[in-house]
């Protein structure tokens, strides 16, 4: 199949994931945005049967608590198993219901097939942890995990393990498509789960923000877009990282 756009790192697909999927080698992790079917809108419909087709042992996902319990019978049917939960944390709201709390979050789920020590994950670390120094007593021999008094002096404020609630500002106002995932949610996920070299795939790649955050950080990737108008908005995008890092 002809690619809807192609360059070193990145190769985009127009049409049904499920459809072209079958037809790829396998990659390292699948990163998506599928729809959720929480409204009545001609593109949020829930899509049948691609969780069974994915070519990878490692599989991020987002979605609302509502979208994955309406399709917990899905990811089970297909073999995937839970490990964690990201949540991402909007700078505004995007629930339509005036008589709940304001909703200011989505969640990305990492699931998985086999074996978790077969699965790749590299921890991701910060380094904005203020500069202190821990003191922590002795604990008695007969508890748990017993030891003697420890000073630890942090001198930079860091590393730290990455927070599992990563706060980044919405596209508002920016976005090119309804649903548009900013790259600083994105970037993280694509450095923890597929190493350098490694191949990341979008089925439902929307603008393409999932392949332009796999190519800043050097790797390859796939997507796939059923829907030409947002084929071509991906390809731009792509197109201008391209130039930008030509310029460089």
């Amino acid at each position: 199949m002809k690619p809807y756009y192609a360059d070193g790192l990145i190769t985009l697909y127009l049409g049904d994931c499920r459809e072209i999927v079958p037809t790829l080698d396998a990659c390292d992790v699948v990163i998506t945005d599928p729809p959720y079917g929480e409204t009545s809108l001609g593109w949020d419909q829930r899509v049948a049967g691609w969780l069974g087709l994915m070519p990878s042992s490692s599989l991020w996902c987002f979605g609302s608590l509502r979208s994955f319990m309406a399709e917990t019978d899905a990811f089970t049917a297909a073999g995937w198993h839970m490990s964690q939960d990201v949540v991402w944390e909007k700078h505004n709201g995007s629930g339509l219901a005036a008589d709940r709390f304001r909703r200011v979050h989505e969640i990305a789920a990492h699931f998985y097939h086999g074996s978790w020590s077969e699965i790749y994950h590299q921890p991701q670390y910060t380094h904005d942890a203020a500069p202190r120094t821990v003191r922590r007593k002795a604990l008695p021999p007969q508890w748990q995990g017993a030891r003697g008094p420890t000073v630890y002096r942090s001198e930079d404020g860091g590393p730290r393990l990455m927070r599992s609630v990563i706060r980044v500002r919405t596209e508002h106002m920016r976005a090119l498509h309804p649903t548009q995932k900013p790259i600083g949610v994105l970037v993280p996920l694509i450095a923890y789960s597929c190493p350098l070299g490694g191949v990341v795939l979008d089925p439902f790649a929307g603008s393409g923000s999932t392949l332009v955050a796999a190519k800043q950080l050097g790797r390859r990737a796939i997507g796939i877009e059923i829907d030409e108008r947002y084929c071509e908005i991906a390809a731009q995008r792509l197109a201008q990282e391209t130039l930008m890092a030509v310029a460089e």
